[in-house]
Formats: C-alpha cells, sequence, structure tokens
C-alpha cells in the first residue's frame, strides 16, 4: 500500500506543479464548474451565509436581512452546492498537502500575527462582500464572465496590496524577530519514515471520503451538490499545489518585482474566458453584479486586508490544510468581516450610499460579442503588458543600485 501511495507521489504530486500549468487547469476547470452548475468557483458568498448560519443557532432573525436575502440564505452548508465546494477545496487541498507530504502543525512564533491575521481577514471579507466578489467571483472567475465589476475590483485590489505592502513593513506590523539560540536536535530516520507513512495513509482515507461523499449524493440524486465537492477538491489540490495566493502574486510584483504568478493568473483568466464564452454562447447566463464604486472601494479594501493577514481566501484556506494554524484567525476574519456587511447592508444603508442605482453592466448584452470578447482580451493584455513592464522596471532599480559610480571605477 505505502508503495503504491508513494508511486503516486512522485508521479503525480511532485512533477509539473509550475503556476503556469496549475492556473491553466484551475481556469479550464473553473469553466466546466460553470457550464455544468450555472455558478462561480467562489467562496465568500458562502462564508457569509456561514455567518447567517452561526448568528441563526443562537436565535438571530436573519429572514428580514437585504443581503442575505440577495445571496439566498437558505438551509445548512451541507445542503448548499456552494458549501460543499469549499468543504471539498478544504478536503481537496488537505490530500494534496498530505500525499506531497508538506503537511506539518506550524504556530506562529509571535502572537500579533493572530491579531493581524483577524483584523486583515475581517477587512477582506467586508471588502469582497461590498464588491460581491472575492479574488475568485470578482477577479479570476469574474472577469470571464463579462462582468464589468470585476474590472473595478481588479483596479482596486491593485491599489489595495500597493498599500497594504506600504503598510507591512511598519513596526505595528512586523514587530520584533525572534532570535532562537541552540542546536536543533537531529531527526531521526526512523521516526520521520513513520510520519510519512502516517501522512500518506491519511492522504488515502481523506481521498476515500471524498469519493464515498460524492457517490453518495449522486446515488439519492443530489447530483450538483456531489459535482460541487469534486470540484471543489480539485480546486483545493490544484491551489495547494501550485500554492495560489493572489496575495503572493500580487506582494511579490510591488515587492520584488517578481510576476511569474502575475502572469499565470492572467493566462489562467484568458483561458477561462475562452470556455465561459463556449457555455454562454449555448445558453448559460452569465453572473453580473453592479459595477459601482462599491467593487472599487471593496476591492481596496481587499487588497489592504489580504496584505495584512498574509493570504487571500484562497490562499488562507491551502495554507490551513498545511497545517498552519494561524490562518484559523484569517478564516474566522473573513466570516466575521462579511457578516458585518450583510448586517450593514441596509441597517447602515451602506446598499444606498455605495451601490444603489449602478447598473449590472454585462459586457455581451452592451458591446455584442465581438465588443465583449475584444475588451475582455484586451485587459488582459493590458494587465500583462504592466506585469512585464513592472518586471523590467524594477531589474533596471536593481541594476543601477548595484552599478558602481564612475568616482568609485576610477577609484
Amino acid at each position: 500500500m505505502i508503495a503504491f501511495l508513494e508511486n503516486i507521489q512522485k508521479k503525480f504530486f511532485n512533477r509539473f506543479w509550475n503556476p503556469f500549468i496549475v492556473l491553466i487547469f484551475a481556469g479550464v476547470f473553473a469553466a466546466f464548474y460553470f457550464g455544468l452548475t450555472g455558478t462561480l468557483w467562489a467562496v465568500t458568498g458562502e462564508f457569509t451565509r456561514w455567518g447567517g448560519n452561526f448568528l441563526q443557532i443562537f436565535g438571530v432573525d436573519t429572514s428580514h436581512w437585504a443581503y442575505f436575502k440577495a445571496i439566498k440564505l437558505k438551509g445548512e452548508p451541507i445542503n448548499r452546492t456552494d458549501g460543499w465546494l469549499i468543504i471539498g477545496m478544504l478536503l481537496g487541498g488537505l490530500f494534496s498537502a498530505l500525499i506531497s507530504q508538506n503537511f506539518k502543525w506550524k504556530f506562529p512564533r509571535q502572537k500579533r500575527r493572530w491579531v493581524w491575521g483577524f483584523v486583515g481577514g475581517m477587512l477582506a471579507g467586508f471588502g469582497t462582500r461590498l464588491a460581491m466578489g472575492c479574488n475568485l467571483a470578482a477577479f479570476f472567475t469574474g472577469l470571464p464572465q463579462f462582468s464589468l465589476h470585476s474590472w473595478l475590483f481588479i483596479a482596486g485590489t491593485a491599489l489595495g496590496t500597493y498599500l497594504g505592502v506600504k503598510l507591512a513593513v511598519l513596526p505595528i506590523f512586523k514587530g520584533k524577530p525572534k532570535v532562537e539560540f541552540g542546536i536543533r536536535p537531529a531527526k531521526v530516520v526512523s521516526s520521520e519514515t513513520k510520519q510519512n507513512n502516517l501522512q500518506l495513509y491519511t492522504a488515502a482515507a481523506v481521498f476515500i471520503i471524498l469519493i464515498l461523499i460524492s457517490i453518495y449524493y449522486i446515488s439519492i440524486g443530489q447530483t450538483m451538490l456531489g459535482l460541487a465537492e469534486l470540484f471543489g477538491a480539485v480546486f483545493g489540490m490544484l491551489i495547494q499545489r501550485g500554492q495560489i495566493c493572489f496575495t503572493s502574486g500580487l506582494r511579490d510584483l510591488w515587492l520584488t518585482g517578481r510576476g511569474t504568478l502575475a502572469k499565470a493568473i492572467i493566462l489562467g483568466m484568458a483561458i477561462q474566458t475562452v470556455g465561459t464564452a463556449i457555455f454562454i454562447y449555448k445558453g448559460a447566463q452569465p453572473v453580473i453584479h453592479w459595477a459601482s464604486i462599491g467593487s472599487l472601494i471593496g476591492g481596496v479594501m481587499f487588497g489592504v486586508g489580504i496584505v495584512i493577514a498574509g493570504g487571500c481566501e484562497t490562499g488562507w484556506m491551502y495554507r490551513l490544510m498545511e497545517g498552519q494554524v494561524q490562518f484559523i484567525a484569517v478564516g474566522l476574519g473573513n466570516i466575521v468581516g462579511a457578516t458585518i456587511l450583510a448586517y450593514g447592508w441596509d441597517h447602515w444603508g451602506i446598499f444606498n450610499a455605495l451601490v444603489e442605482g449602478s447598473p449590472e453592466v454585462n459586457l455581451i448584452t452592451s458591446l455584442g460579442w465581438s465588443g465583449a470578447l475584444f475588451s475582455t482580451g484586451a485587459i488582459l493584455v493590458v494587465l500583462y503588458l504592466l506585469v512585464i513592464w513592472k518586471e523590467n522596471s524594477y531589474t533596471k532599480k536593481i541594476s543601477h543600485k548595484s552599478t558602481p559610480t564612475s568616482k568609485n571605477t576610477t577609484a
């Protein structure tokens, strides 16, 4: 059994997992998920419903909340496709981390990471629901739906991550590094082997659970729930193996000029746009939201929040499944922030101030097929070129700093 699992590990989970390949696969699967279920690969809408379900446990009547009506809060997570999509992502990420032997319990050395993880997660959760989508539904899977609101969210996220990078270097966020003295004990080979074998066996158990859940729902006629769980598992495996986190992609671009992940994200969106267009042309209804100032502001809040938290909505999920426990705080912050937005939507007049009256712009109906495809392709090309420009400008900046001055050369 161990030999079989190790063979799977070597052939499939330790090879060919660079970001470009992962995000091409993610784009293809996201398009097919939309075509089969009519909904998106998205997470924060369901996190908001989890917040609503939690309040209901304590007797809070959320039936009159306008936001919960808009996102259709009905039943429990196990009764909803989005609920099983997220459960599948978590289990898929766990399976991938275990079988690739990347699972390891990790605790933050600084207690402030718990605090900022929660605060950043809450800010991101609030922002995503203000924009009606996160780095998935208003970015990676939002733009391929030909919804103009995603353009505003992308612009806001770019600005927000830039601001977040500037904030993250402040002492209040960084704290003082902890220095440890002494010699670390050497690893015992036999103990390490046992641990690796345990991870492989646990991975096998998780895989069996995933298959059984899907078979159960399909057998009782709840095919969509079974499909959502399977697609979620695939998405979870992809983001874990590719280490796909929008925080890293945008933060690295601003900090080090590295644009590999950002370019891979754009390529995945381009692939997905083609697949999504085919399904829409065949009759699927695109998911369109308000192109409002709220989408822009929400993007800024999301961008700042994910940098402070250290992970976006996909990032914190796979990192938690790798054993990085501080991301529990990020996840809880996401749910709390999204739930606060749901309350403030009508109780605080957020909808009236930032969203009401804004159009739901479907580029296909507004510009026609040729206009929608051209404009979406154009924005992707522009984004790709901007990433290349940022890479080149950073390289020139570093080269200029490392080049000796004429005075030093003469000396």
